[in-house]
């Protein structure tokens, strides 16, 4: 995969098919929540946040992707829903960082929680 197909999988919730891409020394800062230090730790986080995913069905809306030489942000926002109603919606923006190499070397995540 190339720079943006990782960086849209990885904001799309297909985590799975950019763990090969992942730097073993990634960063991921979710502004205000948590920073996720290195591969192992990224990864842990990622099959969390796929187990919910699985819980509900989830509605992903991609409105921009902009793409330079070693970064890539994606703004977007994404409804959670379960029995026909959604529980929860969000508006987010990603920052994704790549070494030379192609490799994921940060993201970072800012996530505003939409009133419903």
């Amino acid at each position: 995969m190339n720079i943006k197909e990782i960086a849209v999988a990885f904001s799309n919730g297909k985590f799975e098919s950019v763990y090969p891409d992942l730097s073993e020394n990634i960063i991921w800062n979710i502004a205000g929540e948590r920073i996720l230090s290195g591969k192992a730790e990224v990864i842990e986080y990622c099959n969390g946040v796929a187990e919910y995913f699985k819980s509900v069905t989830t509605n992903f809306t991609t409105y921009n992707v902009i793409v330079s030489e070693d970064r890539v942000s994606i703004n977007g926002g994404a409804e959670f829903i379960r029995e026909g109603k959604i529980i929860s919606a969000v508006e987010s923006c990603d920052v994704y960082e790549f070494d030379n190499n192609g490799k994921l070397l940060k993201v970072t995540s800012y996530c505003i929680h939409l009133k419903i």
